[in-house]
């Protein structure tokens, strides 16, 4: 029988590591810098866009275009200093991804994260040398829910057929993202979305965390 999934393209924060409230916390406090108060559940609801999506939500267009680029900047900076060693990676992720190539699958990362977090992860994952394609937030003009991510992904992937790749996120941003780029999501909920948001937004299928999927690749959608 041919292998039907040929690529896997994987989101970072919340799907590989445990990083959703603190990068909630780095926004609540960089707004607040600025004078603009947001509750922690508000701004860990938007984790999963890039910096750009999630701005708007918060600001009127005026200010996004007057400060959002210094908020950005400073949210940036004080992630890295307060928040980015306390980031812990999920169980489990080095064997999937060591599993998932003997399986003979091409593997990729697809982040709405700055280049220099996303290669920082790959060193804190212990995932360095398992990934053959990358793509940050820094490779597109729009993050997700767009599926410019996604579709510079694919590019990479080339010659396989994006009928051919699966999405794994914990947002339903990478599922609405995926969508947009022709791409299936399965879903994983340890990154704190509700099963029922994942599901509306379209994922296929639905595992607690990178251990689960692997546990249950041979009844997953990834299995030959």
């Amino acid at each position: 029988m041919a292998k039907t999934v040929q690529a896997v393209i994987f989101d970072i924060d919340g799907t590989l590591l445990d990083s959703v409230d603190l990068h909630a916390q780095a926004w609540v406090d960089a707004f607040a810098h600025f004078g603009v108060a947001v509750s922690h559940a508000d701004a860990r609801s938007q984790i999963g866009k890039g910096g750009e999506q999630l701005l708007p939500v918060f600001l009127d267009a005026e200010r996004v275009e007057r400060e959002g680029k210094q908020i950005e900047a400073y949210r940036s900076d004080l992630f890295k200093r307060d928040y980015l060693s306390r980031v812990k990676p999920f169980a489990g992720v080095p064997e999937l991804f060591r599993y998932l190539r003997a399986q003979g699958l091409t593997v990729a990362l697809g982040s709405s994260g700055k280049a220099e977090e996303v290669e920082h992860y790959q060193e804190l994952l212990g995932i360095t040398g398992l990934v053959d394609a990358v793509v940050s937030s820094d490779d597109v003009e729009r993050s997700k829910p767009f599926p410019d991510i996604f579709e510079a992904a694919l590019k990479k992937l080339a010659p396989i057929a994006p009928d051919a790749v699966l999405v794994i996120g914990d947002t339903p941003y990478d599922a609405e993202a995926a969508m947009r780029a022709g791409l299936r999501t399965i879903g994983v909920r340890c990154g704190g979305f509700p099963e029922p948001d994942l599901k509306g937004a379209g994922c296929i299928a639905i595992y607690q965390d990178p251990q689960d999927l692997h546990a249950s690749f041979g009844d997953s959608p990834l299995a030959v």
